[in-house]
Formats: structure tokens, C-alpha cells, sequence
């Protein structure tokens, strides 16, 4: 009797299997089409780009690797940091396809001013100061608001910057000892209360100026395209963190993205040191500057979806162009 049961349930067994296995037959037959479509045009042409792109990081890393043999055979710092420009020159290029044009106003030696608009993330400052390290060859030195030295983490990277608290003082002896030096007027406050409209959000601050003036500087207006596509800072709630950071100077308003945008650092026209100009006009002349290479640049409002087809020269327009059709 046992065996009898045993026999029964063990036919019904191979029966639905059988019909499983036909059914899986059936669907096979029915999407084979659709698969074999699907493989010719999508994964087989990402394995050739993958490996298209790895030739291409790897002849890079290459092309840069003397120059790092080269860096190591002086101090510490100076290897360690043209090793780090390296690798963010690389992640731009790759992730943003990160450009710079102007970059032949830095001059080879002497002091320079460089001003330029904040965005949420200074990731476009990152990269400038990649560029200008490997294919200038000269440090950007950089001051920076009070709560970064507070920043649990951060110590050794500070201190292999040489990156000091923003004073007009510290900022007058870095130009005087004939470095080239980067500031934000708007600072934290443009990067956090900004948007993509790209307003300039400087109220009253003309340290800058004074300081050029008086250090007989040449002033670089500078301006990343989509900087404020690639990280944005979160708008609700604004009203009350901007009256939180009003108060007590903390950066609470939460950040995100790291969006694939196209990238291109603008440094305009240099404005050299005129005895004549006053600390107003220095402030109004550099904030037009900065203006115009924004209305030159920029689509406003801002699209992190027009920013990412930027990455393709087919949909990349200059606002110029568009402003002229």
C-alpha cells in the first residue's frame, strides 16, 4: 500500500515537471528574440566601454606616473598633495568631465586674488586646485570659516593645505609672501542660502578688496558652470536655518547630490592692481565680472537634467548662443 502511494505521488512529481519544464521551453522560445536584442545592444557594448574606459584611466595614470616618482624625492606634503591633485583631477575628469579655460591668466610667479562664487560644495575649487598645482605648478592657498577646524577628521588634510581661519590679516601676508590665494565673499552663507538662480549673496563684505588693494594684487573672477547642479543644498526648511546661522554662525542646512554634471571653470579676465580704485569700486567691478561670466555660462534657472546632457556636445549649447537665436 505504501509503495503504492509512494509510486502515485512520485508520477505526479515528474508529471509537473515536465510541464514545468515545457513551460520554461515556451517562455525561452517566446523571448529568445527579445534577450539576444537586448545583449547586442546593451551588454555587449558596455563590456567595450568598460573596457575602453579602463584603457583610458590606466594610459592616465601612466602619462602622471613619473611626475609622482618625481614629487616623492621631495618633502612629504608635496608628494602627498600632488598625489591627491592627481586623483581629483582624475574623479573630475571622469565623473564631471571637468574643464578650465583661462587658466593661463595664473601667472607663473607672484601674487594673485582669486575671487569666486561659492557653491554648495567648493568641489570646483577642488579641482582648480588640481589644475593649477600640476599644470601650473604653483599652490592655491586658501582661508576658511572657523567651524572647518572643528570638523572631526580633518586635521592632517588642513595642515598639509596650510589652510588658516579667515582673517583680512592672514589673507594680506599670504599675497605679500607672493602666493596665489582663492576666496568666496559670499562664503558659507552663499553656499548654503544660494540657489540655482545663481544670485550672488555677498551683503556687505569687501574684505577682499581692501586686501588686494593694499597688497597692490591682481584679482582672477572665477565661475564653475553647474557647480550647483552637481551638489545642491536642501531648500526646506530655509527660512529657519537661515535664521539659526544668522545667530550662531552653524551650517545646518542639510546638502545632497554629487550628480554627473558637466563641469567647466571659468576664470575671466584678470584685473590688475589700479592705485586709483577705490575698495567700492574694486567690490562693484569684480561682482560685475563674476555677473557676466555667470549670464555668459550658466542656463537659469539651473537643470540637473540639462546639466547632465550637458556631458554630450550635441546638447551642450553656450547661454550666449541661446540668448542670440
Amino acid at each position: 500500500m505504501f509503495l503504492n502511494q509512494a509510486g502515485y505521488y512520485l508520477l505526479i512529481l515528474l508529471e509537473r515537471s515536465n510541464f514545468d519544464l515545457i513551460y520554461l521551453a515556451w517562455l525561452w522560445a517566446l523571448f529568445k528574440p527579445l534577450c539576444l536584442l537586448l545583449l547586442s545592444l546593451f551588454l555587449l557594448p558596455a563590456t567595450i566601454l568598460l573596457f575602453i574606459y579602463g584603457s583610458s584611466l590606466f594610459c592616465l595614470i601612466y602619462k602622471h606616473w613619473n611626475r609622482l616618482k618625481a614629487a616623492y624625492s621631495d618633502d612629504l606634503w608635496y608628494g602627498a598633495l600632488k598625489t591627491l591633485a592627481i586623483l581629483w583631477e582624475l574623479q573630475g575628469s571622469i565623473w564631471h568631465g571637468y574643464e578650465v579655460e583661462g587658466l593661463e591668466h595664473i601667472p607663473s610667479e607672484g601674487p594673485v586674488l582669486i575671487v569666486f562664487y561659492h557653491g554648495a560644495l567648493p568641489i570646483d575649487f577642488y579641482y582648480l586646485f588640481a589644475k593649477i598645482w600640476l599644470y601650473r605648478n604653483r599652490r592655491v592657498r586658501v582661508v576658511a570659516d572657523k567651524f572647518v577646524f572643528k570638523i572631526p577628521g580633518l586635521g592632517t588634510l588642513l595642515e598639509a593645505l596650510e589652510i588658516q581661519p579667515s582673517t583680512s590679516a592672514t589673507c594680506k601676508s599670504m599675497l605679500e609672501e607672493g602666493h596665489v590665494l582663492a576666496v568666496s565673499p559670499g562664503g558659507v552663507r552663499e553656499a548654503l542660502f544660494g540657489d540655482h538662480n545663481y544670485q550672488l549673496i555677498w551683503k556687505e563684505r569687501r574684505g577682499f578688496a581692501k586686501v588686494a588693494i593694499e597688497a597692490k594684487t591682481t584679482i582672477i573672477p572665477m565661475f564653475t558652470k553647474n557647480v550647483r547642479e552637481a551638489v545642491r543644498a536642501m531648500t526646506i526648511g530655509r527660512r529657519f536655518l537661515s535664521y539659526i546661522y544668522e545667530k550662531t554662525r552653524l551650517p545646518l542646512v542639510p546638502i545632497y547630490g554629487m550628480f554627473p554634471v558637466k563641469m567647466i571653470t571659468y576664470l575671466g579676465e584678470p584685473i590688475p592692481y589700479d592705485p586709483n580704485v577705490t575698495t567700492e569700486m574694486l567690490v562693484t567691478r569684480v561682482k560685475k565680472e563674476i555677473e557676466y561670466l555667470i549670464e555668459t555660462h550658466q542656463h537659469r534657472p539651473g537643470s540637473i537634467t540639462r546639466a547632465c546632457l550637458d556631458r554630450f556636445s550635441c546638447f551642450s549649447t553656450k547661454r550666449t548662443e541661446i540668448k542670440n537665436e
